[in-house]
Formats: structure tokens, C-alpha cells, sequence
């Protein structure tokens, strides 16, 4: 019976690993970096001074991965056993549909029946409203949609405020109807309030969708009492709809709420020839379907909900397939980002902000913010480089850029360096959104892209982990849209900057962008991990110990690979032995890192055979061994042994092979006089938490006890266990050491 290790699921708040020999992990955080130019993009950068730079320890960055990754990328990686599942999963559940959105062609796009905002003066057919009429649902119980009836019999004029496609001007245009205020003539949105009186032609109900409000022209009461008299001269009724952050003055509004998505979808069935009362029971069951609940739950706009409504009775019927349901939905989202991008009347900023959301979809409003108007004073620049970019400062409400968005605020904490602290955050409604939307600025709008690009480099270069995480995720949606341009213009430029901080961002942008379903990544790093680009194999080497635990076998023979062909002993560089001893750490580091995944058993058999081996695998065996020992078990607040003594413990007392595999390991490690003085100061460091953990001292004891083969061995532990210090340095061995030397050292 084999038994793996369980996976660490945290870190301490300074990344710190406590490994004999490891660098600092902090000090790639410590500098602000330089800004990004505000051109076109240009090669990372790459002074020289910068070279003192220290790299964040993996340890720590595989933290801040986890911890500042969007969900949906979380659900995607948790597919691969052992992928990057260090949180809850949420978003799309296995990863299924990511991988449809991001690759792939695009899906049907169904006919989403969208009403055009700029609509000139005309007659409503009366056909169009009375079926309308039939397909129309108030909402609620209908006593408010009879109330608005009502106060529009009594007033003459009602201003519907409510959201863009929740069906306001459907309800504009049944209240006009439900009261016989027909004809119904539609007024043109373009004009100002003070002309409206001139508009009333006689007709007995107006609508006027969309008012074009300003703030220096807003819809005042004196504009109302004005129209009130005009129509009680005419006998006649005006619905006018606005934005809720419209501008208005002293107007009393009623408020429109839509109707929930499922009344609507059964109202179009049953108004159907062929709806539920003709289908029967194959009707009402296609209503139960596992598509029409996931499609509801998704919260589409009514728009996309009548146009659902018709494919579903086309399936009841046999006109469409069942598949046909289940695409649908991302249908209907690509078509929205599709219009968002192509709408003429939405502004460069608004576009700005809905790519920031989507690479910070789940992150702090404020922040998406800031972000958005760095990225809109780049497209400034691309669409007109002769002119500033203009940035206002003031006059974009959150809440109206997340509705127009489909996009929500909420509060949650967020986990920073100083700990969680309460934020107020903004998402997409709907989880998908983000990776559509970027893989369609990405794709279908390249000119985009020159300012996308060197707004990622800022990112990538930012103080702030969160930010730099965010880059690489964007440009794993890129890569896995795209790859060769996303490898060109991004990544590469990346992976060979001098900055440490930029090649850490390729390393998760590659790993993010493998677990989405882009293609080649492994080999990428494979090539990369062997080549003679000393940059790119640091940035392969990080990148196989966060996808490593999906695939060990190729993971380990890349690592392999790499310390046979670059670290070996000799390897002839001369003077460069710092260098060599930085990239030998980072081997170890790697190797480490998987040998306390889920996949340890794969790579604990894998370190052990190393150890006959060649004198430089046996080297990184060791060197990697020690590093996850040291590695603390911090995500039980209460305190637990180290992963790799747990691990020990549970291996001993199944009697599982693991148990001996570990026990050589740690055997070869004290008798190597390399490594013999990290080797005692891990144990030293395992005898102080064991002296205050019963579970711990069980574990060490019998480790020790296996350990004490032969004269020598017994010597040495012996001695450690004689002149170790106390914890806090006193000279008094602690307790837990006499009762561990009884079992070394008997006599």
C-alpha cells in the first residue's frame, strides 16, 4: 500500500521556506520597477543594474498564483490531477467549457432579436404590439405593473426608469397598450427636452425609448407640466424610458423591474401555436432539461431569453437538435461582446474597462478602474499618436459601467502581505464573460493589440503581486486564443527579460495558459529547459514545478535533463559559479515543490533512483529532499509536523515502501559531507517543533531510529541531540532531545 503526501495548501506571509541555502523570496517585491512606456510595445526591460534583483522564492510565488488567479482559471486547472487546486473550485466545473470558449471556432450565432436604441419617429404596427401583448410578462403578481397603468391614466406622462435589455421598452409600450392609447408613435431618442411638446402629432400613445439626457440638458418637471397639458389637449399618453443614472430634475420616475427569466421563457412557449398546449408532455420536460436550467441560471437578458424560447420549441418539434440547446448560451455571449466592441455610440473608455474587467474580473473595483484608464490612454494613443491622451478623471459612475458591462460589485476579502482586507470588488455576472471577451480583442480587433501588449508589460512590471498575476492570466487567454502571436509579442519577451519579476509572470502565464488547453506548452518548456538560453531555462524549470503535478513523468525527465546537460560538475563555465549555484537552486526548488504535491509518490521513487545515478543527479536529489523538509506544514493553525515527517509517519506505520524511499534519502543526506550540515540543522529544526507536538516527536523518534544504522550514524545523531540549543537559544538542550537520545544512543 503506497500513501502520496497531501498537497500544502498555504504559505507564510513572507514566502520564507526556512530551506538550507534558499535566497531570500521578498526582495523581487522591494524595488518599484520602472513604468512601461505609453508607445508601442519595446523589449522588457533589460538594464544591467537590475541584475542585483533577487527572484521571488517558488515557494511564495506559487502562493501568489493561487491566491490572485481569477476562479474560472482555478476550475479550469483543477481538471489536471494535482493542477492548481489550492482553492475552492468555482466557474465552469472542470474546465469543459472553458476549453470550448478558448479554442476552437466560434459557435452559432442565433438571432437574438436585439431592438435598435436609434429608432426615428414612426407608427407602431398595431400586429407588433398585439404580439407583443401576448408574449408579455409584468412580473411579480402584476398589481405594479397595474399600478403604473394607472398612474399613467392619471398623469398623461410616465418616465420608466431601468436597465438596458431588462424589457423597459416592452413594458413603455404595454402600458400605452393595456390602457387603448393606440396608435402608438415612437419618438426619436435625439432630441432635447424642450422640443418635446413640438413632437406630439396627434397620435393617442408615444414612446420615446433612451432619452438622450445631459447634464447641462437634463429633464426637469417644467419639461413634464409642459408635455402633461399638450397631451390632455390631445387625449393622448407618453411613456418616455431613461437610464437609472440619467439626468434628471425633480422627475418623480417609476422604477421597471423585469420579470424572472423562467415566466418569460414558459409565457413565449404557451403563446406559441406549437407551445406546451400543442407539444404536451415532451414540452413541459424540455422545460426540466439540464440546458434550459444551466441557461436560466446564467441570468441572460430577456432578448436572449425570447430567443431561446424559439429554439426550444424548434427542438420540441424536431426542427433543431438537442446539442443545439447547450450551445446556446455562449452563442448568446459571444454575440453581446461581439456588439460591444462593434457598437459606434459606446465610448473608447467603456471599451477600455471592459477588457480591464475581464483581466480583473473578481479584483478590486478601484483597481479595475485605475487599470482601465491606463489601457484607454494607450488606445488613445494608437487610434490618433499626434494628440495627448485625455484621461477624465471625473464622471464615470461604477454603478452604470457595471450594468452596461453585465457586471456586479460585492464585498469580499482579499488576501494581501499584510493579510485579508476587505475590498470592494467587481466580476462579470456571468463567469464566462472575461475569457470571450479577451480572446476577442485579441483576435478579432488586432489593432488593438500594440496597446494591449505594452499595457501588459506595465502589468507584468507592477509592484503588486495581484497585478502581475493578473498580466499573466491575460496573456494564458491570449496564448490559448493565439499562441504564436501571444509567444511573439508577449511571453518570449517576457521569459528572456533580465527582470526576474517579468520571467515569473511568463512562468504562470505559461502555466495558466497550459491548463486553459493551449497547445505546445510542454514542449515549449522542454525545449527551453535543455536549451542555452540561461533565461528561458530558468523560466521552464518554475514552470514545471506548477505543472508538474499533472504530468510528473514528463516534468522529471526535463528536470533531469537539465542538471545532465547544464549543472553537471565541471561544467566548464569558470568564473560563473554564482550563476551556476542560482540555477542549481532552482532545480532544487522545482524538483522540491512536486516532491510535496500530489504527485510526490511518482517523484520520491524518482529522487531515490537518483541517487545512484551520476553525481549530479544525486546532487539535486539531496539539495531538493532538504528543501522540502524544511518546508513548514502552515496551513494548520494549530500546528502539524512537516509535510515530509507527516509524511514519514503515515508512510511507517502502513509499513508502505514510501517509508524506506524516504529514510534512504534522508540516510544519503547525512552521510554526504555536502550536505551532512543542512541535513542536521533541518533535523534540529523538526526536534524543537516535535518538543512541543506529541504527533511530531512520535514521527521523529521512530525516523531517528531508523536512521541510526550503523556506529557512525548513531555518533552523529547522537551528538546533535547532546549540543542542540533550545528554541529560543538557550544552551539547555530541550526536554524532547533526552528522551530521542535513549532511542540513538541507548548506552
Amino acid at each position: 500500500m503506497s500513501q502520496d503526501p497531501p498537497a500544502p495548501t498555504g504559505h507564510g506571509p513572507d514566502g520564507a521556506t526556512g530551506a538550507p541555502g534558499a535566497a531570500s523570496g521578498g526582495a523581487a517585491d522591494a524595488s518599484e520597477a520602472p513604468k512601461a512606456g505609453d508607445g508601442a510595445p519595446s523589449p522588457a526591460p533589460d538594464a544591467p543594474e537590475e541584475e542585483a534583483e533577487q527572484p521571488q522564492d517558488a515557494w511564495s510565488a506559487r502562493r501568489d498564483l493561487y491566491a490572485h488567479s481569477p476562479g474560472i482559471m482555478v476550475g479550469a486547472s483543477a481538471r489536471f490531477e494535482g493542477g492548481l487546486s489550492g482553492r475552492d473550485q468555482h466557474g465552469v466545473s472542470g474546465g469543459h467549457v472553458v476549453g470550448d470558449v478558448i479554442m476552437g471556432s466560434k459557435t452559432e450565432i442565433y438571432q437574438l432579436g436585439v431592438s435598435s436604441d436609434a429608432h426615428t419617429s414612426g407608427l407602431v404596427p398595431q400586429d407588433s404590439l398585439d404580439r407583443t401583448a401576448a408574449l408579455f410578462v409584468p412580473g411579480g403578481d402584476g398589481s405594479v405593473f397595474t399600478g403604473l397603468v394607472e398612474r399613467l391614466r392619471t398623469e398623461r406622462v410616465l418616465v420608466l426608469s431601468g436597465q438596458h435589455f431588462t424589457g423597459r421598452r416592452t413594458a413603455a409600450l404595454m402600458l400605452l397598450n393595456r390602457l387603448g392609447a393606440t396608435p402608438v408613435r415612437a419618438l426619436d431618442r435625439d432630441t432635447t427636452p424642450a422640443a418635446l411638446p413640438g413632437l406630439l402629432d396627434g397620435a393617442r400613445g408615444h414612446v420615446l425609448c433612451d432619452l438622450a439626457l445631459r447634464r447641462d440638458l437634463p429633464l426637469r418637471d417644467t419639461h413634464l407640466l409642459a408635455l402633461r397639458d399638450r397631451l390632455v389637449e390631445q387625449d393622448a399618453y407618453l411613456v418616455i424610458t431613461v437610464d437609472p443614472a440619467a439626468a434628471l430634475e425633480d422627475v418623480s420616475v417609476a422604477h421597471w423591474r423585469p420579470p424572472r427569466s423562467r415566466a418569460v421563457l414558459e409565457a413565449h412557449l404557451t403563446a406559441r401555436p406549437d407551445g406546451p398546449a400543442g407539444l404536451g408532455a415532451e414540452a413541459a420536460a424540455l422545460l426540466e432539461h439540464r440546458s434550459v436550467k444551466e441557461f436560466l441560471d446564467r441570468g441572460h437578458q430577456l432578448r436572449e431569453v425570447a430567443a431561446f424560447a424559439r429554439l426550444l420549441a424548434r427542438v420540441a418539434t424536431g426542427r433543431a437538435a438537442g446539442h443545439e440547446l447547450e450551445h446556446f448560451s455562449l452563442a448568446a455571449l459571444e454575440s453581446q461582446v461581439e456588439e460591444w466592441f462593434g457598437d459606434p455610440s459606446a465610448s473608447l473608455s467603456d471599451k477600455a474597462f471592459l477588457v480591464s474587467l475581464a483581466a480583473f474580473d473578481e479584483a478590486p473595483y478601484a483597481l479595475t478602474a485605475e487599470l482601465s484608464d491606463a489601457l484607454y490612454a494607450l488606445l488613445q494613443k494608437t487610434e490618433d499618436p499626434s494628440k495627448s491622451p485625455l484621461v477624465p478623471v471625473f464622471g464615470n459612475a461604477a454603478g452604470g459601467r457595471l450594468n452596461r458591462a453585465r457586471a456586479e460589485r460585492y464585498e469580499e476579502n482579499e488576501m494581501t502581505e499584510w493579510g485579508p482586507v476587505a475590498q470592494r470588488k467587481a466580476r462579470y455576472r456571468d463567469d464566462r464573460t472575461a475569457l470571450v471577451l479577451l480572446r476577442e480583442v485579441w483576435t478579432g480587433h488586432p489593432s488593438a493589440r500594440p496597446a494591449l501588449v505594452a499595457w501588459l508589460d506595465r502589468l507584468a512590471d507592477d509592484g503588486r503581486p495581484l497585478v502581475r498575476t493578473r498580466a499573466a492570466s491575460t496573456a494564458a487567454v491570449l496564448a490559448a486564443a493565439d499562441l504564436p502571436s501571444a509567444m511573439a509579442l508577449v511571453i518570449t519577451r517576457w521569459a528572456t527579460s533580465r527582470r526576474y519579476r517579468q520571467r515569473l509572470v511568463a512562468v504562470n502565464a505559461l502555466t495558466l495558459a497550459h491548463f486553459l488547453g493551449a497547445p505546445n506548452v510542454l514542449r515549449i518548456l522542454g525545449s527551453w529547459c535543455t536549451g542555452g538560453d540561461r533565461r528561458e531555462r530558468w523560466t521552464a524549470i518554475r514552470a514545471y514545478a506548477l505543472i508538474g503535478p499533472a504530468h510528473p513523468a514528463q516534468a522529471l525527465l526535463a528536470l533531469r535533463s537539465a542538471a545532465c546537460t547544464h549543472f553537471a560538475a565541471g561544467d566548464g563555465r569558470g568564473g560563473d559559479t554564482d550563476r551556476l549555484a542560482e540555477e542549481i537552486d532552482e532545480l532544487s526548488s522545482s524538483v522540491a515543490l512536486l516532491l510535496l504535491s500530489p504527485a510526490g509518490g511518482q517523484v520520491l521513487a524518482e529522487m531515490e533512483s537518483w541517487l545512484g545515478d551520476e553525481p549530479a543527479l544525486r546532487d539535486l536529489a539531496l539539495r531538493a529532499f532538504l528543501y522540502a523538509c524544511a518546508h513548514p506544514q502552515d496551513d494548520d493553525p494549530a500546528g502539524s509536523p512537516a509535510p515530509l515527517l507527516e509524511w514519514y509517519a503515515q508512510a511507517s506505520a502502513v509499513r508502505a515502501p514510501q517509508a524506506r524511499d524516504l529514510t534512504d534519502l534522508w540516510a544519503a543526506a547525512l552521510r554526504d559531507r555536502h550536505h551532512t550540515d543542512d541535513a542536521l540543522a533541518v533535523l534540529r529544526t523538526w526536534t524543537w517543533s516535535a518538543d512541543h507536538l506529541p504527533r511530531a516527536e512520535a514521527a521523529l523518534t521512530a525516523l531517528l531510529s531508523d536512521l541510526a544504522e550503523t556506529e557512525t550514524d548513531r555518533r552523529r545523531l547522537a551528538h546533535l541531540l547532546r549540543t542542540m540549543p533550545a528554541e529560543d537559544g538557550g544552551a539547555t538542550p530541550p526536554p524532547v532531545a533526552g528522551r530521542m537520545l535513549a532511542v540513538v544512543d541507548p548506552g
